[in-house]
């Protein structure tokens, strides 16, 4: 039941919870499941197991669970575009790639300035068609997650698709591990992970928000929340821009006023979460060997 597994640390969060619900495990036998993305024309659900070098699929309609790709070049983030398209970040070919709906792999960013990039980690897509990912080093840092190499670019950054020219431009470039990202529902803030305390002691392991111009600049860049238990990975918004994000004990709810307001506790660490079901009012958690579901009272914000 919810009331096992909620931890209610403001009064605004008891209302997002429903006391009958439970936390689900869907699939198990993972080393690292990451980068959920749910298609809502098939209620299917593709998520990475980044060191099988695998992608899964869950089908909501059926419960069966199956190989999606594999070898999946040591996929991580993916996502859905506007068209319902699978956008996937790849550490192993260090790459960006979007999946077309007859099956072939369309490359959409593996350089900047001629350097090969680090290794693409979450990716998002905004309405006007441009695409946003990071690129820490997780993937070159060793052969677990990807393939061990040197940094070209000896940096890590946060970067921007254009829609149109396809051009790769850094949007964000003072971050020490940049991971997940999201926009807020109407699009005026991007908010960013930066799990930098995985590299340097006492690092970063918080989200920043940043101002969204016309032109697709990003001002700002305050610390928008510090993760007070692991590190902050992936992370979704609800309708009413509360950001849902993965933590070291479960899922962590946050008021758009930076409040952590509430906990949904899982019993593994939590890598990321995406809003899924035919009203996106089922949140799908990938923690770490598991897939986990729970139904909630509010809807995902529409990102398709």
């Amino acid at each position: 039941m919810i009331r096992d597994v909620a931890v209610i640390q403001d009064e605004r969060f008891r209302r997002l919870v429903i006391p009958t619900a439970r936390l689900e495990k869907l699939a198990e036998g993972c080393r690292w499941a990451e980068g959920p993305a749910y298609f809502p024309a098939g209620r299917y659900l593709v998520w990475s197991d980044v060191p099988n070098d695998r992608m899964l699929r869950y089908d909501e309609t059926s419960d069966a669970v199956s190989i999606f790709r594999a070898p999946s070049h040591y996929s991580n983030g993916n996502t859905v575009d506007r068209r319902g398209r699978l956008v996937t970040c790849e550490h192993g070919t260090r790459r960006v790639t979007r999946t077309e709906h007859d099956g072939t792999i369309t490359v959409l960013a593996s350089h900047y300035q001629g350097k090969r990039l680090n290794s693409p980690n979450d990716v998002v897509v905004k309405s006007d068609g441009s695409i946003w990912f990071t690129d820490p080093a997780y993937g070159i840092d060793s052969d677990y997650e990807g393939h061990k190499a040197e940094s070209e670019i000896g940096a890590c950054h946060v970067y921007r698709i254009d829609p149109h020219s396809g051009d790769v431009a850094i949007v964000a470039g003072d971050f020490v591990r940049p991971n997940g990202l999201a926009f807020s529902p109407d699009e005026t803030k991007l908010y960013v992970a930066d799990t930098g305390a995985t590299h340097v002691p006492d690092g970063p392991r918080h989200i920043r928000v940043f101002d969204v111009g016309n032109d697709g600049r990003l001002s700002g860049g305050k610390v928008f929340a510090t993760c007070t238990s692991g590190l902050f990975d992936g992370f979704r918004l609800d309708e009413a821009g509360r950001i849902w994000t993965s933590a070291g004990d479960g899922v962590h709810c946050y008021d758009p006023d930076g409040t952590l307001i509430g906990k949904i506790l899982v019993p593994e660490a939590v890598a990321n979460v995406v809003f899924g079901g035919v009203k996106r009012n089922r949140l799908f958690i990938c923690a770490t060997t598991s897939l986990y579901a729970i139904m909630l009272p509010v809807n995902g914000a529409k990102t398709f």
